[in-house]
């Protein structure tokens, strides 16, 4: 039987509120599990402890027994110190999109344009005080 340590859907329209559950995979989302391993309530803020409460010995318990957690479980559980950070590899979501860097590139070019004519005035006026200096000998 293949399990997994995932979220249960619970709560009203627009206020969700998830049970962390081990069920066997091929069960729906919110059917049938074996047993309720805590809760997660997205709608408290990220700093509250009520926020994500797990039964941690029974979680490594069913990890043991060879059940997978899901992205977002795993996500918890790497926050909750029990496994290991693993590397994701997504290239693209730093990027910024094509308005984005339009944005950029007029901005260097203004900001180019005016270190230009910041140091052209600079340059000259070093200039106009030697030949000062050079008349008044």
């Amino acid at each position: 039987m293949a399990m997994k340590i995932r979220l249960a859907r619970g709560g009203s329209k627009k206020r969700p509120f998830y049970a962390i559950v081990a069920a066997d995979s091929r069960m729906p989302r919110d059917g049938r599990f074996i047993e309720k391993l805590g809760t997660y309530n997205p709608m408290l803020p990220k700093d509250s402890e009520e926020r994500v409460k797990m039964n941690v010995e029974r979680i490594k318990y069913w990890l043991g027994e060879g059940a997978q957690p899901t992205d977002r479980v795993s996500r918890m559980l790497e926050a909750a110190g029990e496994l290991p950070k693993k590397d994701r590899n997504n290239p693209k979501k730093g990027t910024p999109g094509k308005a984005a860097q339009a944005r950029a590139e007029e901005k260097a070019a203004k900001a180019a344009a005016a270190e230009e004519a910041a140091n052209a005035p600079a340059e000259e006026a070093p200039a106009e005080v030697a030949e000062e200096a050079a008349a008044e000998e």
